[in-house]
């Protein structure tokens, strides 16, 4: 009898995999990898063209596409959009990150990027294939994951504001970045509301507008509304800062309307200091968020990788990871899109390993679990990468003990996952595109 109880007891921990949001650009959940680890909304009756749940979202059998609002979680009439070109950009960025890449392979791409039209076209596939390879990465080795497909990034999107009117600029530009700002954290927090009904237990967030981005729209703006007195590049600067900052502040709307999901969100691909340059929704600040910088393998931190001793929180590899892609294929891509749902891959098992555990828990043996490294040492909160194998033993021990002492015993458990880099020196480059934005120019 002892024995069943003791079989019973284990299953009620495994039994059940966490469900992880994958909040992006659509995800192919017919990839072979992906389609036995699909959410499945069990209220909904499939293709009835009926809500059966009554939760506003009619079919949402898989999740719900925001931007378009339907349950077409994929656009899959961009399916043959890989070129042999678009390939073999993504093998020689990995090559060059690593410090391998040929001199005539630079030269290629070097030329490919000055190329407008393969640009649009690495765009395209890109902003496709995003949200699958990121699924992918959230469930891998992980048998009991189930992917919620959440689509907010749309094929195009326009900017809602414009003015062809002088008057008193600099005010009609903050109006209308304030307009924005808006308008993305009302869809955004009624995603987290979807989440949250659905009891949803992580959310990976791989999209965001980082500085660059967020200057270009409101140069976009100023030269609209000031053509005859543009702003100078200081107001410029606190423009776009001001704009950043209050989508962030917005922000804090979205995670507490699905305070009981862990989100995990990409740092940002433009090598800037989040502390000082502000990405949005990185940079929110809450117990149940996590912010994600780019290592390449446990080496180093990634070329192109955002950072921020006050706004980052821990680093993962996000460098050459191979991962899923539309029309069952596999693709190696790189940047801080892949280091976030490395980061969510490991608070789903850390969720299966003790069900009972909430997000600001599951945060806690992340980030009290890291390898500490001293080249993280003020880039990130922890100064550390991920450490998957102590944060789940840590989860596993909390089943007995509160988790600050699980934390501890899983640190003298389970030892550092070595550093296996052998040329630290050598210099790393690579193109590699930004967030996948809401905002589009």
């Amino acid at each position: 009898m002892k024995k069943l109880l003791a079989i019973f007891a284990m299953s009620a921990f495994t039994a059940h995999g966490a469900s992880i949001a994958v909040i992006d650009s659509g995800t192919d959940l017919l990839h072979k990898e992906l389609y036995d680890k699909a959410w499945i909304n069990e209220g909904e009756v499939e293709a009835n063209d009926r809500d059966d749940d009554y939760n506003g979202y009619q079919d949402d059998i898989n999740g719900w596409n925001f931007a378009e609002s339907n349950n077409q979680i994929i656009d899959y009439s961009y399916m043959g959009t890989l070129t042999f070109d678009v390939r073999r950009f993504f093998e020689i960025q990995t090559k060059s990150f690593y410090g391998t890449a040929t001199q005539e392979e630079k030269d290629w791409v070097k030329m490919k990027v000055q190329d407008e039209e393969f640009i649009k076209s690495l765009q395209v596939y890109g902003n496709f294939m995003h949200g699958t390879h990121v699924a992918g990465i959230t469930a891998k080795d992980s048998d009991l994951a189930k992917i919620m497909a959440v689509k907010i990034i749309p094929t195009e999107v326009k900017l809602p504001f414009k003015a062809d009117k002088s008057g008193p600029g600099l005010f009609l530009i903050k109006q209308g970045l304030k307009l924005l700002a808006s308008q993305q954290m009302v869809m955004l927090t009624n995603v987290a509301r979807y989440i949250d009904g659905h009891k949803v237990d992580i959310a990976n967030g791989s999209f965001g507008t980082g500085y660059p981005q967020a200057k270009m729209i409101v140069e976009m703006l100023a030269g609209t509304i000031m053509r005859k007195e543009p702003p100078t590049e200081e107001q410029i600067h606190e423009l776009t800062v001001e704009f950043l900052n209050t989508l962030i502040k917005e922000g804090d709307h979205m995670v507490q309307a699905a305070e009981n999901t862990l989100f995990v969100f990409a740092a940002g691909n433009d090598g800037l200091n989040n502390d000082k340059f502000p990405t949005s929704p990185t940079n929110i600040q809450a117990d149940n968020v996590i912010s994600v910088a780019a290592a390449l393998e446990f080496n180093k931190l990634a070329s192109f990788s955002n950072y921020g001793a006050k706004m980052v929180d821990v680093a993962a590899p996000g460098v050459g990871i191979d991962s899923t892609v539309p029309g069952n294929k596999y693709l190696v891509v790189s940047g801080t899109s892949q280091a976030a749902p490395y980061v969510a891959n490991v608070a789903g098992q850390v969720k299966d390993a003790n069900t009972s555990l909430s997000p600001r828990d599951i945060k806690k043996i992340i980030l009290g679990t890291v390898d500490i490294r001293d080249w993280l040492v003020g880039k990130v909160k922890t100064s550390g990468t991920v450490n998957t194998a102590r944060a789940v033993r840590a989860a596993e021990l909390s089943r007995s003990m509160n988790v600050d002492l699980a934390i501890r015993h899983s640190i003298t458990d389970v030892q550092d996952v070595p550093s296996t880099d052998t040329k630290s020196n050598v210099k790393s480059e690579g193109f590699v595109l930004p967030l996948p934005s809401m905002f589009k120019l």
